[in-house]
């Protein structure tokens, strides 16, 4: 399978509209390469690509892909992916839905049942789309394997209790918000897992880590005080789901303890000093053969 990073970036991008930081004048200026918002691409052997999360930036995103000519194009107006999956109902890996609704044909849309009411009720993307191209929901179940493609299956499993802000008045607090996949190629047994949004490593994680040729994994925040600490937001990473890279506890430490061949960091906010070329906190990353994703990389397992 083929493996595409179609955006890096958190939420808002890099650089994102409303922030001076550090990070984002630095891109402003040229002297750091600007990131679309978190999305990744799967292509079978078959030729089919399946789009993971819809970020705000899929037109972008697909523009980019076509003038690489990744794509056979069978119409004038034909939808470039054979289905799309949903990680979570965040409004940073779903509004790019709407921008699809100009298909000629259903969106065939993976998704939990979470998602899927999500989508229904809170933030009713899917009702809105069933007025214009349609939606045809294909449950997500977590630890079963669902054959995507004759060369590819996918497993989902559980990342994340915590729902959309949208979503944050309704009851089941331990109910399943956020998932993590690994998807496995039939043919040559490489296998991804992608984890986007992760609040902990534990030892189940670890091992479906281990059994993977390549991991995407969150790269949100260097510390967990990373918003407070600039004066522009007031909850911690572990607060917004995500594990920091630094510190005794934060990813890196857990990472470098992993026989992975590939670790590359995904899902990177717009704050995070690792995508300043040259940073101290780069050169970290770096040196522990940890690689800092950017839109376009490419990976063949």
């Amino acid at each position: 399978m083929l493996i595409r990073i179609l955006g890096a970036a958190a939420g808002g991008g890099f650089p994102q509209w409303n922030c001076l930081c550090r990070g984002c004048e630095t891109s402003r200026s040229g002297k750091a390469t600007s990131l679309t918002q978190s999305s990744i691409a799967i292509q079978s052997q078959n030729g089919d690509w399946f789009l993971i999360n819809a970020s705000p930036d899929v037109r972008l995103q697909i523009e980019q892909m076509r003038a690489q000519q990744c794509f056979v194009e069978t119409s004038r107006r034909s939808l470039p992916f054979a289905s799309i999956v949903l990680t979570d109902a965040e409004i940073d890996h779903t509004t790019g839905l709407m921008l699809l609704r100009e298909s000629s044909q259903p969106l065939k849309i993976y998704a939990s049942t979470s998602v899927k009411r999500a989508l229904t009720t809170g933030y009713p993307l899917f009702s809105t789309l069933q007025n214009y191209c349609g939606v045809e929901w294909l449950p997500l179940d977590l630890g079963q394997s669902i054959a995507i493609a004759p060369d590819l299956e996918m497993e989902a499993f559980p990342l994340s209790t915590k729902p959309p802000k949208y979503m944050q008045g309704e009851p089941g607090s331990q109910e399943i918000w956020g998932v993590g996949l690994t998807i496995r190629d039939r043919y040559t047994h490489g296998s991804l897992t992608y984890a986007p949004g992760l609040a902990t490593i534990d030892e189940a994680m670890q091992r479906r880590f281990d059994a993977s040729d390549l991991i995407l994994i969150d790269g949100t925040f260097w510390t967990n005080d990373e918003l407070p600490a600039l004066g522009i937001g007031s909850r911690s990473a572990l607060q917004m789901g995500h594990l920091p890279l630094s510190g005794k506890e934060g990813s890196l430490a857990q990472l470098a303890q992993l026989k992975t061949p590939h670790k590359t960091l995904v899902h990177i906010n717009n704050t995070n000093p690792i995508l300043i070329p040259n940073s101290l906190e780069r050169q970290i990353v770096e040196s522990q053969g940890i690689e800092i994703g950017f839109d376009g990389l490419m990976f063949t397992l």
